[in-house]
């Protein structure tokens, strides 16, 4: 039996019009493994309703999640800080539209044992496992037994307030994290192999990694992952290989498109916030990414690789994609070594241990250097 491929996108938000356009660039890539896997940042929702509790960004319009079924998305994990903003009615949106194109997903739901409920994907004659949690809060989207939202994995912020994607997050929550592992060995017992989404991390940060990611991880895979998908950061963070099972830290922008970050606009939130990350985080947009004003180095893009063997064994990648103004993701072409070695890079540069790559044609295979 031959190897079957798994692609991991990061995130992915289309509410700008034509989201075919955004994702024709790396269509053809997709549509050639067997499961792709993509983080859906945000609602796909008529609902113009705004929780509390943080910057609230605009749901998508619903129809364009058929846009990510035609690209060649099977699932998605949902498990992320933006999942609520547009309340109850926006989540029950977006799964029913998720439904509708029978895109598998994981990580949010009515209640909060619907969210930990892991989506269960056929490839040939295995089956295999996704769970979807967000590591950085706001606390209002966790689900709760009789209340929706996403299913969630508690990081104390260290000033003692509540868990929040501006806060420092440091110190993992017991309990929580027992109950990811403890979801993670029944999938284990449901599939054959599992790969978990953490929404985690630092956002417009290049090479950092806060001091529970790698904890974290590691204690997904120690749990019987098979691999974990890393997202949040909005800019690739690094990969490592930890007792032989891949870990993308953070796969940055899988294709996303917004005014919602855009300094001019009409929302005095969202604007204050465009004009607020750029100081505290300390970069300039380039003007040429209207849609897409991340830091200038998240034009390096990937798409995660997971080659799964007949025997169990999972070899990891990575594709490299560019993202031309702007910000539509593209394959790399004759960027392509220079993406991979900033990738590269970066994982040394935020502790991890270094890896080698060699090109098979399609992606970069990965090992230890």
């Amino acid at each position: 039996m031959a190897a079957d491929e798994i692609l991991l996108l990061g995130d992915l938000i289309l509410d700008v019009p034509d989201p075919d356009h955004w994702l024709s660039g790396i269509a053809p890539i997709l549509h050639g493994a067997d499961l792709v896997i993509g983080h859906l940042e945000v609602p796909y929702t008529s609902s113009e309703e705004e929780m509390p509790g943080d910057v609230p960004a605009p749901g998508a319009d619903p129809s364009h999640l058929d846009a990510l079924a035609r690209a060649g998305i099977g699932a998605v994990s949902m498990a992320g800080n933006h999942m609520m903003d547009c309340s109850v009615e926006g989540l029950a949106e977006t799964i029913t539209g998720l439904d509708r194109n029978a895109i598998a997903h994981a990580g949010a739901g009515m209640s909060l044992s619907e969210a930990h409920m892991p989506a269960i994907m056929t490839i040939g004659n295995r089956t295999v496992a996704l769970l979807s949690y967000n590591c950085v809060g706001p606390e209002l989207c966790w689900a709760a037994d009789d209340a929706p939202g996403c299913a969630y994995v508690n990081v104390f912020a260290t000033d003692g307030g509540p868990s929040r994607p501006q806060a420092n997050l440091r110190d993992i929550e017991p309990a929580s994290l027992a109950a990811m592992e403890a979801d993670i060995a029944a999938a284990r017992a449901m599939a054959d192999g599992v790969i978990v989404a953490l929404h985690k991390g630092v956002t417009h940060t290049p090479a950092h990694l806060a001091a529970y990611e790698r904890p974290l991880a590691q204690a997904a895979i120690r749990a019987g992952a098979d691999a974990v998908a890393g997202h949040h950061a909005h800019i690739a963070q690094g990969i490592e290989i930890f007792e032989g099972k891949p870990i993308f830290h953070g796969l940055g922008n899988g294709c996303v498109v917004t005014h919602a970050l855009a300094p001019a606009q009409d929302h005095p939130a969202r604007a204050e916030w465009a004009d607020r990350r750029q100081k505290l985080f300390g970069f300039t947009p380039d003007p040429a990414y209207p849609l897409a004003p991340f830091h200038p180095q998240a034009v390096n893009g990937m798409i995660g690789r997971l080659l799964w063997h007949a025997d169990g064994r999972i070899e990891a990648g990575l594709i490299p994609i560019w993202f031309e103004p702007p910000g539509r993701p593209v394959p790399a072409g004759d960027k392509a070594d220079g993406i991979v070695s900033y990738h590269l890079s970066s994982s040394t540069t935020a502790g991890l241990p270094s890896l080698a790559a060699k090109d098979d044609g399609r992606a970069y295979m990965l090992s230890p250097a």
